[in-house]
């Protein structure tokens, strides 16, 4: 059986690179998180989760992570990447992952209506938010990525 995460930040990066791969590399760099194995799962929040924005990840852990990003080589174009934690009074919460063609303020928008629509589907209370988005503009091949790692 896996232990169950205590810990979580909220990150989101954008970058260049010379192929869609090191684009994507570049971005998880700078979002603190490319020297880990990305285990990617879906939307649950553990209960008691506390959330650690300066949290070292070791290298070469195997990190459960909800993430979200676009990689684009269309000169000019304009991505976008957000992620969003919605956190209940007392039980478990639930993570939302957004990436595409639009604005910073776009992406943050939709994290924000599929929290409260994720809250209300489960009839649960709602209390807090934490959001995080970025926007890039493509040079030649550009990544946006948002991430909600989860730790031990």
């Amino acid at each position: 059986m896996l232990p169950t995460p205590k810990k979580y930040f909220v990150t989101a990066a954008s970058a260049e690179g010379r192929s869609k791969l090191t684009a994507f590399d570049n971005a998880l760099l700078k979002a603190k998180i490319g020297n880990v194995n990305l285990l990617r799962v879906s939307s649950i929040l553990p209960p008691s989760a506390e959330y650690d924005p300066d949290l070292v990840l070791p290298p070469g852990s195997l990190v459960p992570t909800a993430y979200g990003y676009i990689i684009s080589d269309v000169p000019g174009e304009t991505i976008a990447a957000a992620v969003g934690v919605g956190l209940s009074k007392d039980t478990f919460g639930v993570i939302m992952e957004f990436s595409g063609k639009c604005t910073r303020e776009e992406a943050s928008r939709a994290i924000e209506n599929m929290l409260k629509e994720a809250f209300e589907t489960r009839g649960m209370e709602l209390v807090d938010m934490k959001i995080t988005a970025v926007e890039h503009k493509v040079e030649k091949i550009g990544c946006c990525l948002a991430a909600v790692p989860l730790w031990y």
